[in-house]
């Protein structure tokens, strides 16, 4: 009979689960996600969209000078929760209106400083700078430059910068990224710098000249 029973019910997607739920949403309507987004004031909206605001500030602050954003200790009781806690909770303090919608006075679901929030605001300035960068090479040649070294956990990683003259005439360099590789011998190298061309719709036929740090293992490129 038990066995009868658990395949009536099935897995999380089937029929009987299904309706399970719909009978759960239909007894206690408010208790449903749709509900729960549907009852979300204007006032709700406008005060997410300003907590948003000033931590995509504080972030943006931190990423021009090149600072670290987390802290060692980011509890309540710490005297340095680092810096991006630190910058936010300095605006609540000087600035009524800030105050008034982050850390203490947001919901504790939507605070938007947890370390996903951060490195999900981060990842979207790093796509939008790579994105003006494309716009700004404007589908012409390149150099490339590229170094590898290893990371604090012993992980080899290879950094590629791009090598170009700009719309005004200017000779520029700009990073493009930072790629994990297995080893550092030539073919992996070369792999992993084609790689990451290929993702922002570059190819190696582009590329006019190359530098490396005069390593024989780059010098096989």
């Amino acid at each position: 009979m038990k066995k009868r029973i658990e395949l009536h019910c099935g897995d999380v997607s089937s029929y009987h689960n299904a309706a399970l739920e719909k009978y759960h949403a239909f007894r206690t309507p408010k208790a449903t996600i749709v509900e729960n987004f549907a009852s979300t004031t204007k006032v709700d909206k406008v005060q997410y969209m300003s907590r948003l605001t000033y931590s995509l500030k504080c972030l943006k602050f931190l990423l021009r000078q090149g600072l670290a954003c987390r802290g060692h200790d980011e509890s309540e009781d710490s005297l340095n929760k680092g810096n991006f806690l630190e910058l936010l909770n300095w605006l609540a303090e000087n600035f009524e209106e800030v105050g008034k919608v982050v850390l203490n006075n947001a919901p504790k679901n939507c605070k938007l400083t947890a370390p996903k929030i951060q490195r999900d605001i981060i990842n979207c300035c790093a796509k939008e700078t790579t994105n003006l960068i494309m716009e700004d090479l404007g589908g012409e040649c390149f150099a490339i430059l590229a170094d590898e070294s290893s990371d604090v956990y012993q992980k080899e990683q290879l950094a590629l910068c791009l090598r170009y003259v700009d719309k005004r005439g200017k000779v520029v360099e700009r990073f493009l990224g930072v790629v994990h590789v297995e080893n550092t011998t030539s073919s992996t190298l070369k792999a992993a710098i084609q790689s990451l061309l290929m993702d922002h719709s570059l190819s190696l036929s582009m590329v006019r000249g190359q530098g490396y740090d005069g390593a024989s293992n780059m010098k096989g490129l």
